[in-house]
């Protein structure tokens, strides 16, 4: 048998400490284990996955806990463990491999690699007898192995094919950038591919999928055709109401296995949670809802509460994800009994379990996950069911919790201040915008190298893993959207300091930009294979949300090279034609480019009606609209489009401005509001 030590012990990532006392010889990715693959000339069995992951909890349950499969594991691979949260870039080229084989993706990760890391064969569950058609996790393991060792060659030609395939996959795709009537065809696109009934996308999984239906949001406004803006508003009720949501504790779940958002994989990762946010912030802006805003509320809670990281000279920010499992279970800390609600609740309970679908039966394997199917009652009904829910998250309280993971990521917690600081201003919460800021402060303060790049992960004091352009790009349009809050220079400077460091690090010279920096040593498949794309996965893709901070600089500063530079990076993607559907923040981008609003607030800070005027754009439904304050329209750039604009006569006014040309100054804010209504008509 080879070593068992097991090198994953001496990390930081909880979901690689899950696996820390497996009899596996498990390895974390890097050099060495490749080294001692090719010094024994022994193939790679690759398993990647994540802390919040149920199925990943289940394999390694049944196998690599298992004394015997792991003696298997030991004796014909080198093993390798990554946190697919830590490494998106590994992740992403492996799942990519096994995509190209025709399989569908997902986690766990299975990949077999040759001792140089190509991949040649793969899968993602695999069971611990064969079952549903599939072979054991035994029967895998030795049949690869033995075709490793004696068909070689054909093991080399499918690696070689998967290299190749990955090649194209990070090649160019250059034409013209993307126009009114592309962006037209990608809504029509994601629209038709809405389910009119429950919302989100049909079919069952649902999965939220944020960065489309933030698309479709904008792109209602651009057209002034509401369907996209409707197709928004149904996602978030539906999904508000449904057993996805946490209606004790607050946070939406990862997605629903059913097609009526009833029954979730119960983990809550902050990427959704940050998206969602936004959209609720957003939907609520332009039509206020109670529904949105109790949600609104209830998930901050939620994050303040349950997902703030560890601390550092009293700053924090937050945490990557809460578990689906507890007690061996997935599910148990959420789910309820009928005789549990009784005992809770007493006298209270049949009002209760009327609203929130709880049966004798249950809805889900016996017990219920509560979803909301009463509607709205009067203000004392729903102040009695509000004490019931109170009742029973202290209740809830005392079951044991589900597993946290704690790692800081800069990218999820770039969107999550992106989300609170806008919300701050649409919900009346300065508090929100508080600690918006202070995660800001905690990442760069703690996450911030020398040459100005931003790391990917951090926990217990140490960066674990280098940064990645989504990090850059993250928390570029996080340092954006708290400029536009605050009025603090020093943001707007951050987000230029990013947007020069992913040019120094991750530019391909009129190409757009790599997922992973020039000096990452580390990556499989060869240079040629170094992922670019600008496609939206669960989070909004890198050179998307790096396109809308170049936009959105070019707009507050009117620099013509940081126009120059999204255009360079909306050209490299425009060859993808009717594939662009699937990137669609790089078309929200496109859209802010061209079409965006820049108000110019001038006068006193201080004065009245000054932050009346700012609310009025930080509250803006249209989220193709920046805000830029200044003391007077002089003090602007000269190449800044308001720059030299007639003075208001007195006190403090705005000048919105729209494809280099400016209106004339308003101060009335009612007025301003209903004009960044009209980009066409209301959504």
């Amino acid at each position: 048998m080879a070593d068992a030590d097991n090198r994953l012990r001496h990390e930081t990532s909880p979901y690689l400490l899950q696996h820390a006392n497996n009899p596996v010889a498990w390895h974390p990715w890097g050099t060495p284990a490749l080294q001692e693959a090719r010094a024994a000339d022994r193939p790679i069995l690759l398993s990647v996955g994540y802390a919040a992951c149920h199925w990943c909890h289940v394999m390694a349950h049944e196998s690599f806990e298992d004394p015997a499969t792991a003696a298997l594991m030991n004796d014909l691979y080198v093993c390798i463990k990554v946190d697919r949260e830590e490494r998106p870039d590994i992740d992403h080229l492996y799942m990519s491999a096994l995509q190209a084989l025709g399989e569908q993706g997902g986690w766990p990760l299975t990949m077999f690699l040759t001792p140089e890391g190509d991949a040649f064969w793969g899968g993602t569950y695999f069971p611990p007898t064969p079952r549903w058609g599939r072979p054991s996790f035994r029967q895998v393991l030795q049949g690869v192995a033995d075709a490793y060792r004696t068909q070689r060659d054909a093991v080399r030609q499918n690696a070689g094919s998967l290299r190749q395939t990955l090649a194209r996959l990070a090649a160019d795709r250059p034409g013209d950038l993307p126009g009114p009537a592309t962006l037209d065809r990608a809504g029509a696109t994601l629209l038709a591919a809405t389910d009119p009934e429950q919302g989100g996308l049909r079919g069952a999984p649902k999965f939220p999928n944020p960065p489309i239906f933030r698309f479709l949001w904008q792109n209602a406004w651009r057209t002034g055709d509401p369907a996209g803006a409707e197709a928004v508003r149904l996602l978030l009720r539906r999904m508000s109401q449904g057993g996805i949501y946490d209606h004790l504790g607050g946070g939406y779940a990862r997605y629903s296995t059913d097609a009526e958002w009833l029954v979730p994989h119960f983990e809550k990762m902050l990427y959704d949670n940050a998206q969602l946010l936004d959209l609720l912030a957003l939907a609520h802006a332009a039509a206020p809802d109670p529904l949105f805003a109790a949600r609104a509320a209830e998930t901050v809670q939620w994050l303040t509460r349950d997902m703030t990281a560890e601390a550092r000279d009293g700053q924090s920010a937050f945490a990557a994800s809460e578990d689906a499992d507890s007690e061996g279970e997935e599910g148990r800390f959420y789910v309820w009994t009928d005789a549990e609600i009784d005992a809770v609740l007493g006298a209270d309970a049949p009002a209760f379990k009327s609203a929130y679908d709880v049966t004798p039966s249950g809805n889900w394997e016996g017990r219920t996950i509560l979803r909301r199917v009463a509607p709205p009652a009067d203000a004392a009904a729903e102040a009695l069911l509000g004490d019931a829910r109170a009742r029973l998250f202290q209740a809830r309280a005392r079951r044991p919790r589900p597993g946290r993971d704690d790692k800081v990521l800069a990218d999820w917690n770039g969107l999550t201040i992106v989300a609170l600081a806008r919300a701050a201003a649409v919900f009346g919460r300065p508090d929100w915008l508080a600690r918006a800021r202070q995660a800001y402060g905690f990442v760069r303060a703690a996450m911030t190298a020398a040459d100005g790049r931003i790391a990917h992960a951090w926990r217990l004091g140490r960066i674990g893993a280098a940064g990645l352009l989504d990090d850059q790009a993250s928390m570029a349009r996080a340092a954006l959207a708290l400029h536009e809050a605050t009025g603090e220079p020093s943001y707007l400077a951050d987000a230029a300091s990013l947007a020069e460091a992913v040019e120094r690090w991750f530019g391909a010279p009129g190409s757009g930009y790599f997922a992973s920096a020039a000096d990452a040593d580390d990556l499989p498949f060869g240079p040629e294979a170094r992922p670019r794309t600008a496609g939206d996965n669960v989070t909004p893709s890198g050179n998307g949300m790096m396109t809308e901070a170049l936009a959105r600089l070019y707009h507050l500063t009117g620099a013509p090279h940081w126009r120059a530079r999204a255009q360079t990076v909306l050209g490299a993607f425009g060859g993808l034609g009717d594939r662009l559907s699937a990137c669609p923040t790089l078309l929200a981008a496109a859209d802010l480019l061209e079409e965006g609003a820049v108000v110019v607030v001038v006068g006193a800070s201080d004065d009245a009606t000054n932050q009346a005027l700012c609310a009025a754009v930080l509250t803006a439904p249209d989220p193709a609209v920046c805000l830029l304050r200044a003391g007077a329209v002089a003090d602007l750039p000269p190449s800044h489009p308001a720059h030299g604009k007639p003075a208001p006569l007195n006190g403090s006014a705005a000048y919105l401005c729209r494809g280099g040309v400016c209106e004339l100054p308003v101060s009335d804010p009612r007025m301003l509001a209903s004009r960044l209504r009209a980009r066409r008509a209301a959504a």
